[in-house]
């Protein structure tokens, strides 16, 4: 049995169903909140933080998004998503570390959070939040073009845990037409985008699918 609890609206959880979609791997899916107050009892149970995703598989149990896509690739047949080069792997190590360290917060809470998701809810956005996260985006962009232009990782060669990890986080950014204009900046990036966002596995991510 492989089971992911997560939610619909998280980009973490995303991220992990990629990977297990991309290594073909049927898994059932439950829905918890980890925002409620307090978290699901059934949630704590797996992760004592309330966070998700968490996976289950045959007994074993792990969260930690980084932790979920290592465990999946190496356990499961299918598509390498680790690149055997020594170079292109500390550049996937990178590509993960920068979105979750720098780049999560400006692109997702600030930027998308304030333009896509309050008007969706119908709240008004945060002048300040959007201005503050339009800002710290730019560096995080600037650097993960770097990336994509030296050609490693992020440069259409084979799908890594780099391409799975980023690419909730860039699609969430370029939803706002404000987060779309930084993106379209960056040349070498917005080609990664442009065919990340035509993989079967985006496409069925979508939110509410």
């Amino acid at each position: 049995m492989t089971r992911l609890t997560g939610y619909r609206y998280s980009i973490y959880t995303r991220i992990a169903r990629l990977a297990l979609i991309e290594k073909g791997i049927l898994y059932e899916m439950a829905e918890a909140d980890p925002f409620a107050d307090p978290p699901p009892a059934a949630l704590l149970s797996l992760n004592p933080f309330g966070r998700v995703p968490v996976l289950e598989h045959d007994g074993f149990c792990v969260y930690e998004t980084a932790a979920i896509l290592r465990y999946v690739d190496a356990c499961f047949p299918g598509p390498a998503l680790v690149p055997s080069d020594p170079r292109a792997t500390a550049r996937m190590a990178q590509v993960i570390g920068i979105a979750d360290a720098h780049g999560y917060w400006p692109l997702v809470r600030q930027v998308y959070a304030q333009l896509v998701f309050r008007p969706f809810e119908g709240l008004a956005p945060d002048a300040a939040e959007v201005a503050a996260g339009l800002a710290a985006a730019g560096p995080v962009l600037d650097a993960l073009e770097a990336i994509a232009a030296e050609g490693l990782q992020l440069a259409g060669g084979p799908l890594s845990l780099a391409d799975l990890h980023l690419a909730p986080m860039i699609a969430a950014l370029a939803s706002a037409p404000e987060g779309a204009a930084l993106l379209a900046a960056r040349p070498a990036l917005a080609r990664w985008w442009q065919q990340m966002a035509q993989r079967d596995s985006i496409i069925a991510t979508r939110t509410g699918r």
